[in-house]
Parts: C-alpha cells; structure tokens; sequence
C-alpha cells in the first residue's frame, strides 16, 4: 500500500468533510447561501489557478471543451453545491454527509442508462442498500433528519452524479485538474449573478466571515481538490474512491466533535447501509 498516496486522499476527504460545518457556521453568522458560494468558487478559482499556473499546468479550454465546461460549472456543480447548502439549513452537516454520499450509486445507475453500461446485480443491491440507509436515517432518526432534507440533499446527489457521468462522457480527454480550473469560476460567475439579481449578496463584513468564506475556499474546496488528484496518481481510481468513503464518517465525527451535532444509533446503521452500497459498486463485488 502506498501510504503516501493514501494518506493524500483521506486528507482530501477531510477537507471535503469540513465543508457541512463551515456551512453551518457560515449560516449561523449570517452569511446568506449565495455569498458563501460566491466567494468560494472564486477564492477557490484563485487558489487553483495559481497553483495549476505555477506548475505549468494551467491550460485554457477552446471550443467544445470550453461550452461543455462551463456549462457543467454553471448549471450542474453550482446547482449540486446551492442544493447541498439549502440542504444544511432542515438537517445536521452530519446527516447531509451521508444522504449526499449516495451519489457514486447514482453515478453508476446514470452510467448504466446514459452510457450503456449493464445493470448487474451489483448495481440494484447497492441503490436498495444506500436508499434503504437513507430511508432508515428518515424514519428513524430524531436527530434531525428532516424529510424535506433529505429530499433536497438526494437533488443534490442526484445532480451530482449526473455532473460526474457528463464530464465522463463529454470531456474524457481533459485533463480533470484543467476541468476543475474552467468548472469553479462558471459555477461564481452563476452565484455571483443569482445573488445581485435577488439582492442576497453581500461582502463579508467582519474578520470572522471572512475567515469562514476563506475556509470554505481553500479548506474545503481547493486543497481536497489537489490533494485527491495527487493521492490518485499514486493509488489509482479504484483505491482512491474506497479511501474517500471515508467523508461522510469524517462529516459525522466533525458535526459532533464541533457542532454538537449527536449521533443516533439510526444514524450509524443507516450511514453504514450507505457506505456499504457505495463500497460495493466501487470494489466490484458481485
């Protein structure tokens, strides 16, 4: 095993885990949804093109590419990322960690209808074990699992995983680094525009918003992003997104160790039933 390259992908699924709680903090401060997106897809934007710039890997999309991209970052990340954090607003960062992470499931039913690809057995177990977690989270959890959450967080999974399944089948010769750097301002420019039409964007007034906004860019959103891709030239896809599985747990832990968020036993079943259908379409278990 390579422990390095391990290590990059857990640290990326650490950075990602923050973002529920930054998100709840930010709302917490005041910080309305399109503010805190706004600024985080374009410090993020900054950060990336910086680092990508410095090591000569910066490249600008033309064409196809370009109009693809930008639709991806525009319409899909920024509709996925505006559902996850109207999401935070009915359940706990924890429990939105978990619904969202149904997504790879989702990805592979949308593989199986867009791209052909067969619907196996595999497939249908783990969509009936991540659902039923899910379910089971719902109906069971008084922690806060509110079901108009959890609907909005399965929108947001849902988008997701067919953001994943376009950028596969549109952009397979992109570079996904030079995706993510064209991605990230669309997805600004989108927020930008949406909150100066509907008046809620605002600057960051004090020295803490700004720590939150800043936080939210570089912790949860750009060092994860370079951290995974780093983790997976070393481990390779497959390892890569079995280690990863390892965010919604992170979320969890975060939600409790610095929220206060609790942790029912409904939630520890049913986040496993997740986790469980997300391991078993990503290790290949018939």
């Amino acid at each position: 095993m390579d422990r390095v390259g391990t290590g990059l992908v857990l640290v990326s699924a650490a950075g990602f885990a923050t973002l529920g709680v930054f998100g709840e903090l930010a709302a917490a401060a005041g910080l309305s949804i399109p503010t805190v997106l706004t600024f985080r897809f374009l410090l993020a934007t900054l950060v990336v093109w910086l680092l990508l710039g410095a090591r000569g890997e910066l490249r600008p999309l033309r064409g196809r590419p370009l109009a693809v991209g930008v639709l991806l970052g525009g319409v899909g990340y920024a509709a996925m990322s505006g559902l996850f954090f109207w999401g935070l607003t009915f359940m706990t960062a924890g429990l939105v960690g978990i619904v969202l992470y149904t997504y790879p499931v989702f990805v592979v039913g949308a593989a199986a209808v867009g791209l052909d690809e067969p619907v196996t057995r595999r497939t249908v177990t783990a969509l009936v074990a991540a659902l039923a977690g899910v379910a089971l989270v719902t109906g069971a959890d008084p922690a806060g699992a509110d079901p108009r959450g959890v609907a909005v967080v399965l929108a947001a999974a849902l988008v997701y995983a067919g953001y994943i399944t376009a950028s596969r089948s549109a952009l397979a010769t992109v570079d996904p680094q030079v995706l993510t750097a064209h991605v990230l301002p669309a997805a600004a420019i989108s927020y930008l525009a949406f909150g100066t039409a509907t008046g809620r964007l605002a600057v960051p007034a004090t020295g803490y918003e700004w720590a939150l906004v800043v936080a939210i860019a570089v912790v949860a959103t750009a060092v994860p992003i370079f951290a995974f891709f780093a983790g997976l030239r070393r481990i390779g896809a497959s390892e890569a997104s079995i280690v990863s599985t390892a965010e919604p747990v992170l979320t969890l832990l975060l939600g409790a160790a610095v929220l206060g968020e609790p942790i029912t036993p409904a939630t520890v079943v049913g986040g496993a039933l997740v986790l469980g259908g997300v391991l078993l379409v990503q290790t290949g278990a018939e």
